[in-house]
């Protein structure tokens, strides 16, 4: 190193030393308001939070003992908050929905308003934030990447390098700070927790149906890890194995996803869909770049990648280039080569994951797994584990990916840290925010769309019928889902029978690549009718085989290699959306329903003026905002929807 190099390298660490210790210095008081100083307030009438509007008699009464924890996150793809009263998640609200920036690194000042708004909160009636990232650890992490290939590594200092987070994550709990307290205009925070980025994916497990289970997280890349196995039981989690950093499919299927011309850390179900349809002319070549290893391990063969010195800026080396092509340019219409390139990753990332898993059932009896962490979205990988493993029962969350981090993060500090049982399980996705009745009406009055309200039973029937009559229905009720995808409350709903539909949803209104499939929702006791499952999949996070003979009754459910994401419905879980789907069994004969997210190239809808400017953009022929209904003029109206093909007999 040139004497310049080493002046710098110094001057950043005394800064960074510098600014942790005004961290501890500026913060070291910020405490919530000592008792007598509450008292004072609440003598003066004025208002003291939760627990003084609970003591004049405002509010119910919340438990002397229970713990009320902020989880939230920024500087990072998908920012957003997590709320936990007593160890029950009541709202988890992602940033991206409310400011409508796809998969957004801003601090989430809107999530934290909306959700301590709905509860009724001010951030002084929180006890503890978290946070679901380690930031002294993830500086050593990148200090130790650095150094690795100095001094071709301080590429991965520039922003453009790894664009999903910003540079302020290595002071997270710094800028955390700053930002809520710009946010909240106060000085007074409650104490703020890091949590190791797996633990937070990890600690899902405590809102499983599993007593006991292994839990594997797999990612882009952690504190320290991209793979880290555990083993949960009751209210604990005992770290047992892990990969380094860099160490990373997940961060393989990233570069590949942009290599193959789509948008990293966004569009990666784009390239398990563009598989299907590729052939095995680079399989071989591509286990080539991944050596599995005996007990689970595996390892990265680094001479075909470049990314631990210029990550998103450079992630190829020549002999990659060599083996697999060039990258698809922009506009390019995707070859055969391409499709291929897809399907040898898609197959060698699927062996991965069996390897691993393969080996954790040989090390330990449990043969339930909870897979967390943004591979864990890969469905089709998740039903090749249930289908050539041991494992006899998997469950991932909803929110797999960082979305739910900040979750996991108060899992972990409620059950892990502070040693309270558990007390809840995750059977529905529905904890974001929720809207009222007049605030439908009033939107659709606002656009000028007439509409009927109609009782529980007319309301679920009209939608049933307009369905079976091949029109597109866009379904918004309740408290939206968590994570990425439409499960019931922000939906756009098609029949399945009809093999044309995916065209016709694609054409007029989701406007995106042809070979993406739509998900079959399904009732939960006839899925084994259709596909090849014997667990429920609340979440659509599997993609099991369409039973042999069914096939060609959901023929727009059908992805071209004969699976289904599906996700099964029970009526526990939501009354409305299973009723809908069992009326239109009644009229059809098939429980199913085409499903796909309430969106059109952006964040999927929150309120119900996204839902009804949605609609607007869109040829969607019928909007249901919680009990009011309303058409598009034409069809009310009395003329056909668009043109279809009977429906499959």
């Amino acid at each position: 190193m040139n004497p310049s190099g080493v002046w710098r390298v110094e001057l950043a660490a005394r800064l960074g030393t510098l600014l942790r210790r005004s961290e501890r210095a500026h913060f070291a008081a910020r405490r919530p308001n000592p008792p007598r100083l509450r008292s004072r307030r609440l003598a003066l009438g004025r208002d003291c939070g939760y627990q003084g509007r609970r003591q004049a008699g405002l509010l119910e009464a919340w438990p002397e003992n229970a713990v009320r924890i902020l989880g939230i996150i920024t500087d990072t793809h998908d920012t957003g908050v997590a709320l936990l009263e007593d160890g029950v998640p009541v709202l988890v609200v992602e940033e991206e929905r409310l400011n409508r920036d796809k998969h957004t690194k801003r601090f989430p000042a809107l999530a934290l308003r909306a959700a301590l708004d709905a509860r009724g909160l001010e951030l002084a009636d929180i006890d503890i934030l978290t946070t679901p990232w380690r930031a002294p650890r993830l500086r050593r992490t990148f200090a130790r990447a650095i150094a690795k290939r100095f001094p071709e590594s301080l590429n991965l200092l520039r922003l453009k390098s790894h664009t999903p987070q910003n540079n302020a994550i290595v002071l997270l709990e710094l800028h955390l700070r700053q930002n809520i307290c710009r946010t909240m205009r106060t000085l007074r925070l409650p104490r703020l927790q890091a949590v190791g980025h797996h633990d937070a994916h990890a600690a899902m497990f405590f809102a499983s149906p599993f007593e006991a289970a292994q839990v594997l997280v797999m990612d882009g890349y952690g504190d320290d890890a991209a793979t880290s196995i555990y083993q949960g039981r009751a209210n604990r989690l005992e770290w047992e194995w892990k990969t380094d950093a860099f160490n990373s499919i997940g961060m393989i299927y990233t570069f590949l996803t942009q290599f193959l011309g789509f948008a990293g850390f966004a569009d990666e179900g784009k390239v398990m869909a563009l598989a299907a349809y590729g052939d095995d002319s680079f399989v071989a070549a591509f286990r080539e770049t991944i050596r599995l290893e005996d007990d689970g391990g595996y390892r990265i063969d680094m001479s075909y990648f470049d990314y631990d010195a210029y990550g998103l800026l450079r992630p190829f080396r020549q002999k990659f280039l060599d083996t697999f092509g060039p990258p698809r340019r922009p506009g390019e219409a995707l070859s055969d080569r391409h499709r291929a390139v897809a399907r040898a990753l898609q197959v060698t990332t699927e062996e991965l994951v069996l390897h691993i898993v393969r080996a954790m059932t040989r090390r330990n009896p449990s043969r339930n797994l909870v897979f967390s962490g943004g591979v864990a979205l890969n469905c089709v990988a998740n039903a090749r584990i249930l289908a050539d493993t041991d494992v006899e029962r998997i469950w991932v969350p909803p929110c797999a990916s960082d979305s739910g981090a900040p979750l996991g993060s108060t899992l972990w500090h409620h059950h892990q840290t502070l040693g309270r049982p558990r007390t809840y399980t995750m059977s529905h996705p529905y904890l974001g925010l929720a809207y009222d009745e007049a605030r439908s009406a009033a939107a659709l009055e606002r656009a000028g769309l007439a509409f009927t309200r109609y009782g529980e039973r007319e309301l679920v029937q009209t939608a049933a019928r307009a369905l079976a009559d091949g029109r597109i229905v866009a379904w918004y009720q309740g408290a939206f889902e968590i994570g990425p995808r439409a499960l019931g409350n922000r939906s756009i709903l098609a029949d399945p029978r009809r093999a044309e539909m995916r065209d016709v949803l694609n054409a007029k209104v989701k406007q995106r690549e042809a070979f993406r499939p739509f998900a079959p929702a399904v009732l939960a006791g006839r899925a084994g009718e259709f596909f090849e499952i014997e667990q429920p999949d609340p979440f659509m996070t599997l993609a099991p085989r369409i039973r042999a003979g069914k096939a060609h009754l959901i023929p727009a459910a059908v992805h071209v290699d004969g699976t289904g994401r599906i996700q099964t419905v029970e009526r526990a879980s939501n009354p409305r959306y299973y009723d809908l789907i069992e009326a239109f069994g009644a009229l059809t004969g098939v429980p199913i329903l085409l499903n796909t997210s309430f969106n059109r190239q952006e964040p999927i809808v929150a309120t119900p003026e996204q839902a009804v400017d949605c609609f607007l953009r869109t040829r969607m022929d019928v909007l249901v905002l919680g009990n009011c209904l309303a058409e598009r003029r034409a069809a009310a109206a009395g003329e056909p929807p668009d043109a279809l093909a009977p429906a499959a007999e």
